[in-house]
This record gives structure tokens, sequence and C-alpha cells, in this order.
């Protein structure tokens, strides 16, 4: 393991830096739980119900209707009386 890693970094450093900023996306991609669980999750096949295209065509013209201008994130918290501090991630 020892020399893969030594390779690794002598592959590292014969890149540009614009091939560096990709490999760093690419490693931190990785690294996350949650990209790598997206990236292996199976793709979504089930069909849209009649339900599910009334909802999304009704919510298409109220944002029309809006002039594209949706509801803040905040407003809508604040509808319930929370905040986005409520849902701050708690440090580990």
């Amino acid at each position: 393991m020892a020399d893969t890693k030594e390779h690794a970094h002598q592959l590292i450093e014969r890149l540009a830096p614009t091939q560096l900023n990709a490999v760093v996306v690419l490693l931190e991609a990785i690294l996350d739980p949650v990209s790598r669980a997206i990236a292996n999750a199976p793709i979504d096949d089930e069909p849209e119900s009649e339900l599910e295209k009334t909802k999304v065509r009704d919510s298409k013209a109220w944002l029309e209707r809006s002039g594209g201008k949706s509801i803040p994130h905040e407003e809508v918290l604040s509808d319930f009386g929370l905040t986005p501090n409520n849902f701050k991630q708690q440090e580990k």
C-alpha cells in the first residue's frame, strides 16, 4: 500500500493546476459517503403517477403566476416556528 500511495503522490506532483483541481474534486466525491451512495443508487425507473404529474403541473403554474418568485426557505421555516439554525449540523 505504501508503494501505491507513493506512486499516487508522484503522479499528483506531475499534474497541471487544472488537473489537480479535478483530482481533488474526484477524491472528495470518493471519500464523501453521501456522494458515493448517490452514485451507486439505482436509477429511479418508477413511473410518475397521475397525482404526481398534477402536483408538478400545479407547482409550475403557481410559480408562473407568482412571476417566477418563490417563497424563501426562511419564510417557510418561520411558518413552523423554526429557523435555519434549527438545522445546523452538530460538530462531531
